[in-house]
């Protein structure tokens, strides 16, 4: 089965050919996929981002690869600006919680796998590094860009010295020309280039930290680009297959992190770079550094459940930037309650019909069309010809892709509708069917006065409690 993927570093949609081709047993693939910085919960526009990883293990798997992937754990080096400015986050959060780095950084990562876990993302095998667990391996690579003549030193840091690389900025296209300092990485009057970035900051001085390591530069700790470099290579090697992240990260984190790795070992550091689309809360990008953010438990709290998430989600490709509404939230909700219910009541014991199977896998293998593999699922349920055994069999088959079923979770029951609502609503259908709009608009009032909403969608009408 042939797989496509859209490459930022080409700007094309590529045929996968993974990197390590094997004689005998399954071919590999390695994947990497920047994780969080620790020092808060994750919104839900980050955890898009780790829905997408598992969408994507999926169907490797699926495809027959062994995979290798590694999601990171960032506790230390990332600085309030995304570059190299502004405090440690996670030394802001320890003023702000007043606990030790180190207890917060424990919190926030348990936070994150339980999100994960809420979302049924396939972590088994996958392997989930800490930074500061690989602080020798950071500081031997900013030796060796030493040796090599790509660093110099501030009165801060060791900087790597951006115009001894003349790709960067290939990620992406990336246009350097009208970069101005302040604009890029801030001000910073002893940098060379104003894309120039930290592999190792200083500890300031008068400022206790609880996090800072001895170093051949002297006591510090490291950037937080070097740290993806060093756990990376340290599972998937040199040179490896699928690098993911945030579109956010593109015109500087993944940018520092292919200069740095490539200007360290002379290869090519990762073959297929894939982004996924801001998650926009009322037209603005959802962050933690606006305050304009919704964690899963806040969800939780309003009787959303992780999977009625999961499932609007997927009803969006990776990269298609996605608005989050509560009334859209709503009706992948009822959605996925529908399909829940109606799958549940299929009888067990059937096969898998081999031509909607193949018909989710290529939507899936085409740069992750998972909203194809969604509208498969809801197309079996209308198929007449298809007995209801053999329709729970593929249904639970294509799962294995989405990844919508939680074995430890009761299956969600459909509300049921009122006798009255439902011969209101049979009858406003026959209405429409005649394109009787008057009387269609007279039923949905009266529908409504009964505490209900009817929604026309591409499956039908979808009645809802108000």
């Amino acid at each position: 089965m042939k797989i496509y993927l859209h490459n930022t570093l080409t700007g094309k949609k590529e045929e996968f050919v993974p990197l390590k081709k094997s004689l005998f047993g399954r071919p590999k693939v390695g994947m990497y996929h920047c994780g969080p910085t620790v020092y808060n919960y994750p919104h839900i526009g980050n955890l898009r981002a780790y829905v997408f990883a598992d969408s994507l293990k999926r169907l490797m798997k699926a495809a027959g690869y062994k995979v290798a992937q590694v999601i990171n754990i960032t506790d230390v080096g990332h600085l309030v600006s995304d570059a190299d400015s502004g405090e440690d986050k996670m030394e802001k959060a320890k003023k702000r919680e007043q606990k030790s780095a180190w207890d917060i950084a424990k919190f926030y990562t348990e936070a994150f796998f339980e999100n994960l876990s809420d979302l049924n993302v396939d972590t088994e095998g996958t392997i989930f590094p800490r930074a500061t667990d690989f602080i020798k391996e950071q500081i031997a690579i900013v030796r060796l860009l030493e040796k090599k003549s790509l660093t110099y030193r501030t009165s801060d840091g060791i900087y790597f010295d951006t115009s001894k690389f003349p790709d960067y900025g290939k990620l992406g296209h990336i246009d350097l020309s009208g970069i101005r300092e302040g604009e890029r990485i801030g001000v910073n009057e002893e940098k060379r280039n104003p894309t120039d970035f930290a592999l190792w900051k200083f500890s300031p001085a008068g400022e206790k930290r609880d996090m800072e390591w001895e170093s051949p530069w002297g006591k510090g700790f490291p950037g937080w680009h070097i740290e993806c470099s060093a756990m990376s290579m340290r599972y998937l090697g040199e040179t490896f297959d699928i690098h993911t992240g945030g579109i956010d990260h593109i015109p500087v984190h993944h940018q520092n992190e292919i200069a740095q790795s490539e200007g360290a070992t002379g290869k090519q550091f990762v073959r297929y770079w894939m982004h996924v689309a801001f998650m926009n809360i009322a037209g603005a990008k959802m962050a933690k550094s606006e305050g304009n953010f919704l964690t899963l438990d806040v969800l939780k709290e309003k009787s959303f459940s992780p999977m009625d998430y999961r499932y609007f989600l997927l009803g969006a490709r990776y990269s298609t930037p996605l608005s989050f509404t509560w009334e859209a939230l709503e009706a992948a909700r009822n959605a996925y309650r529908r399909l829940n219910g109606a799958v549940c009541k299929l009888p067990s014991g059937g096969k898998v019909d081999a031509a909607y199977w193949d018909k989710a896998l290529s939507g899936l293998a085409d740069d992750l069309d998972t909203p194809k593999a969604l509208a498969t699922i809801w197309e079996i349920l209308r198929d007449d010809k298809l007995s209801p055994a053999d329709k729970k069999a593929t249904i639970l088959k294509i799962d294995s892709l989405l990844g919508l079923a939680k074995a430890d979770e009761a299956p969600v029951e459909e509300e049921k509708v009122p006798e009255a609502v439902s011969a209101l609503a049979q009858e406003r259908e026959v209405a429409r069917r005649n394109k009787n709009w008057s009387r269609s608009d007279e039923l949905r009032n009266e529908i409504a006065k009964l505490g209900y909403d009817v929604k026309d969608t591409s499956d039908g009408q979808r009645i809802m409690k108000r």
